[in-house]
């Protein structure tokens, strides 16, 4: 029987002996290679801190003792040790492990979280909720994956520097995000690799100033005393940011050497305040790639477990994030005032095409998505024509800046948001459902959503084209069809809609891609005598009066439908605006009804929103018949 088997939750790791640890670490690295190669996943982080997750469960007493991990994308090894390993297979999976933490999931996930950067504020709220309560337990947040290119650390770490409560924070210094990390605090991290100053040679410093003050006695100087003290911190010192901002530094220590890591908490546990550890650990270690290919194993599809080498996929249509980086690229031919900025997702964004062709048109600017909308503004005010690729869900952080930076001041800022509507296997912290919403209430922006590729490319176009602020949204999936090369599209006509089908009986009115599900389930209604008309509204701020005029002329019997949520989406403003327009029209608003949705494949998570082909086409027949029985 392997270690592994053996260790059903924390007590059982604290049974085993400390020469057993490593032993331990090389099964939970094997199993979760083994295990994420069935099912995909974040692998790439999870297996950069097997050790670091041994030593504080070795130490700590979860779930006594709160450890809050920075995203989840960490908390693989985690699950593992904390009583999942027998579940583990169902990680991603519909009724499965979610692929991050949940405090729903296990009483050891002290704080959920999928996007960057939340730990440290979290934890300083545990820290003060403990201290107001007259408890006693340790408070630990592990930063990592590329959280400190976020400000919200530094938020975080400003508060808990100034308070002085007693909290832990462990940079796991891994040098990647996704992509590799970019800045100065990546910088600054190197540079404490590349010299690194001992603690204990700044302890006996610190000391031997004090027994000096202590001799020569007198109020000056001891006054004189703090202040060298205080400047050799500073030279001497490898975390001096960290020490300014009141933490005490312990570091770097390497990640993988459990005695090392063991020896540290140790020591700091018995300390009080806002201490840090900074950690060195290599992100994917174990992992069987190649260096060129290290960006990739952040996170996997299914791939051999001996090779690391993608299992082979089906033949199919181009992800809409191919098609997009393509187009851009393209695009940015014709028009050399076209940049792109992308928040350390250049792969997941495709923009990574883009920088191939065009590097110096490209910027990185860390997973800082607030910096990346203002940033953008600020290149607009000069002439350039920002393309700002974020997945919708990431979006979210950067609201105020959409409202305060971009539409206020009516910016050509064009926002291309990945990942929008249901997500799949990455969840409820992933989800992109609100976009739609959360940008129909910011003023002067455009709102748009191609049904396929080559409208993709017309509606970059338009984008490029319009004096102000723009935003399009497609989904993580194939786009349909075949897409043309970008020279062969044409502009898309400014806020105007497309009918794919004419009939007389209903009007859907659908968003984008559901286009594809309105017109099947026009087709099946047409097979029962129901003549429907299809819309492709392209665009969902501002509607095509003209087409929406024409429409209720013909039309009592209205379905809208988006891959939204129907709180506030499209549909909501399209029912005020066709009661506006015809009072005695009948509206059905089809979006994701209010609530959180599991992960799962993203088709079974439209099938569970009811937004799929049978059920517009059930919409349609029953409001049929409302309208039958209320005219009788």
């Amino acid at each position: 029987m392997s270690l592994l088997e053996t260790i059903a939750g924390p007590d059982d790791i604290k049974r085993l002996e400390r020469d057993q640890l490593p032993i331990l670490a090389e099964e939970v690295r094997q199993r979760l290679i083994e295990v994420v190669s069935k099912t995909g996943g974040h692998i790439g982080a999870g297996l950069g801190v097997v050790e670091l997750t041994i030593a504080l469960l070795y130490t700590l007493d979860s779930p006594q003792d709160k450890v809050v991990w920075d995203v989840g994308h960490q908390g693989y090894p985690w699950k593992v040790l904390t009583g999942r390993n027998a579940r583990l297979e169902t990680l991603r999976q519909e009724g499965g492990l979610s692929g991050f933490l949940r405090r729903t999931e296990s009483e050891h996930d002290a704080f959920g979280a999928g996007h960057a950067g939340t730990a440290i504020s979290a934890a300083l709220g545990m820290a003060a909720a403990r201290d107001l309560k007259g408890e006693d337990f340790e408070v630990v947040a592990v930063v990592g994956d590329g959280a400190l290119t976020c400000g919200l650390p530094y938020e975080g770490m400003n508060n808990a520097g100034h308070s002085d409560r007693d909290v832990i924070l462990i940079l796991n210094d891994n040098g990647m995000s996704i992509a590799p990390n970019v800045g100065a605090i990546n910088k600054y991290l190197g540079s404490i690799l590349a010299s690194p100053m001992t603690n204990r040679l700044r302890e006996r410093i610190k000391v031997a100033i004090e027994k000096a003050s202590h001799v020569f006695g007198g109020p000056k100087m001891v006054d004189m005393a703090k202040t060298i003290e205080e400047s050799v911190k500073n030279l001497w010192s490898p975390g001096m940011l960290f020490e300014e901002l009141g933490f005490r530094y312990f570091g770097p220590i390497n990640g993988h050497d459990i005695p090392a890591l063991l020896k540290t908490l140790d020591l700091v546990r018995q300390l009080r305040g806002p201490r840090l550890i900074h950690v060195i650990t290599e992100k994917g270690k174990g992992f069987p790639l190649e260096e060129p290919d290290r960006e990739k194993f952040h996170a996997r599809s299914p791939y051999d477990p001996v090779t690391g080498v993608l299992r082979a996929n089906k033949a199919g249509p181009p992800a809409w994030t191919k098609v997009f980086g393509n187009a851009i690229t393209e695009l940015a031919a014709e028009h050399p005032n076209l940049v792109t900025i992308t928040a350390a997702m250049p792969s997941g964004t495709g923009t990574n095409i883009f920088e191939k062709r065009w590097p110096d048109r490209f910027f990185d600017v860390g997973i800082a998505e607030s910096h990346a909308t203002t940033f953008a503004a600020g290149l607009a005010t000069q002439g350039l024509r920002p393309i700002v690729a974020i997945y919708s869900t990431f979006l979210q952080r950067a609201y105020d800046n959409i409202i305060h930076d971009v539409a206020i001041q009516n910016l050509p800022v064009v926002f291309c948001m990945d990942r929008a509507g249901m997500v799949g296997a990455d969840g409820q912290t992933h989800i992109g459902l609100y976009d739609i919403a959360y940008m129909q209430a910011v003023p002067n922006m455009t709102i748009s959503a191609p049904k396929d590729g080559a409208e993709l490319i017309g509606l970059l176009r338009a984008a490029l084209a319009h004096d102000g602020p723009f935003c399009m949204r497609y989904p993580r999936d194939s786009a349909p069809g075949t897409t043309p090369p970008a020279a062969e599209v044409a502009t898309i006509p400014y806020g105007t809609w497309e009918v794919l089908r004419q009939g007389g009986d209903c009007a859907i009115l659908a968003v984008g891609v559901m286009c594809a599900p309105a017109m099947e389930a026009a087709e099946a209604l047409s097979r029962e005598g129901m003549d429907v008309t299809v819309v492709n509204c392209r665009f969902i701020k501002p509607m095509d009066e003209g087409v929406l005029a024409e429409l209720v002329r013909d039309h009592r019997m209205f379905v809208t439908v988006e891959d939204g949520t129907e709180v506030n989406g499209f549909g909501a403003a399209a029912s005020a605006r066709l009661e506006a327009l015809a009072p005695e029209a009948r509206v059905a608003v089809m979006g994701a009804p209010d609530r959180i949705y599991e992960h799962a494949a993203r088709a079974s998570q439209l099938a569970q929103a009811g937004l799929t082909a049978e059920h517009i086409a059930n919409r349609v027949r029953a409001l049929a018949g409302e309208v039958s029985l209320s005219t009788r």
